[in-house]
């Protein structure tokens, strides 16, 4: 199977507002029912203005870019993300991924996900997309 050639400088990004009903899926997907990520009061009585998004779902946004990148035939083979900041629920998020090197069929990429419109960072890190099956 032939992959399609990855360059450095090549870069994905979209721009997604974290919901109530999606923060309802991750919770059912997760089983997590962390105060902060589940009841708006508890959060508030933290210090958020609500609920906050799961660091997961948030980073998750970033796969989506990673996909984008890699295409039909790569996977994500690691990801490593720093969680600089909370997403709060009903704030936007802008994803982003970029190569920055590539290594045969491997790349590694720098990924972002960035509150819109404030630029602020809540996401940082990296991954590297494989081969989904080894030529």
């Amino acid at each position: 199977m032939s992959h399609a050639p990855l360059k450095p400088g090549t870069a994905f990004a979209f721009r997604k507002t974290m919901t109530v009903a999606e923060q309802a899926m991750f919770t059912g997907i997760s089983g997590n029912l962390g105060g902060l990520y589940v009841d708006a009061v508890r959060a508030r009585k933290a210090g958020a203005s609500n609920m906050v998004a799961f660091e997961l779902a948030v980073g998750g946004l970033a796969t989506t870019c990673l996909s984008q990148l890699g295409g039909p035939t790569r996977r994500i083979g690691s990801i490593a993300l720093n969680f600089a900041a909370p997403v709060i629920v009903g704030e936007s998020v802008e994803a982003r991924a970029e190569i920055v090197s590539v290594d045969g069929d491997d790349a590694t990429c720098r990924v972002t996900c960035t509150l819109s419109p404030s630029g602020a960072t809540a996401v940082d890190g990296t991954a590297t997309l494989v081969p989904f099956a080894k030529a």
